[in-house]
């Protein structure tokens, strides 16, 4: 978990991950029949789909999208709230940095700060 919000599964975690992402794969690939214009990539198993890599507690999720050869060079895609997507162009490390740059809290005395980065393992 990063900074108390943003969470990445790991193959080897404590959660169970693979049925997490069997879920949400089933799940927004039958949105996805109803709404293509709201969901305009595949989702695994499907060639090319999306694969399920976390999630933040603003309630979106996030994806690889599997668009080169190279994973090192595949791009992240965010399900904002399960309505619509964004899609990052850049490493996994990049969208990490941006997560934290945008990321606030409000402190104890109401006031909006930067979240402080923080690694927790689940």
């Amino acid at each position: 978990m990063i900074s108390d919000e943003l969470v990445v599964f790991h193959p080897r975690g404590s959660s169970p991950l693979l049925e997490r992402m069997r879920s949400i794969h089933e799940r927004f690939a039958a949105r996805r029949e109803r709404r293509p214009d709201d969901f305009p990539h595949p989702f695994h198993p499907e060639p090319g789909g999306l694969i399920s890599w976390g999630y933040d507690y603003g309630g979106d999720e996030h994806f690889f999208l599997p668009c080169h050869p190279d994973p090192d060079r595949w791009k992240i895609v965010t399900m904002a709230h399960e309505e619509g997507c964004e899609t990052f162009d850049g490493p996994f490390a990049d969208f990490i940095v941006a997560f934290m740059e945008r990321l606030e809290f409000m402190d104890e005395d109401g006031n909006i700060r930067p979240a402080t980065p923080s690694f927790e393992s689940c």
